[in-house]
């Protein structure tokens, strides 16, 4: 995805990390650039925001049990899918 507007992270950049972001797993550095780009982007700042009430619905009805590392792969790859085919359109 990209908005077409020049930045310094690249849009696709940003969305791959978000979740790692949401879960405070970046360096300050790549905390600060994602900070920068979204405040610059609305369209990847959308996307935030969806991330985020997404993690905030699952942590409030799932938070509880414990989550097998092949299901967060398999949810995280069918989310790059789904951004890939939505890229592509």
């Amino acid at each position: 995805m990209s908005c077409g507007q020049p930045h310094d992270t690249d849009c696709s950049e940003v969305l791959e990390k978000v979740y790692a972001y949401l879960d405070g797993e970046l360096t300050a550095d790549d905390v600060a650039e994602i900070r920068v780009h979204l405040d610059e982007c609305s369209p990847c700042l959308q996307e935030y925001d969806l991330d985020k009430a997404i993690k905030a619905l699952v942590a409030k009805h799932c938070g509880c049990d414990p989550v097998p590392s092949d299901l967060r792969s398999k949810v995280l790859a069918r989310i790059a899918e789904v951004r890939s085919e939505l890229a592509a359109d």
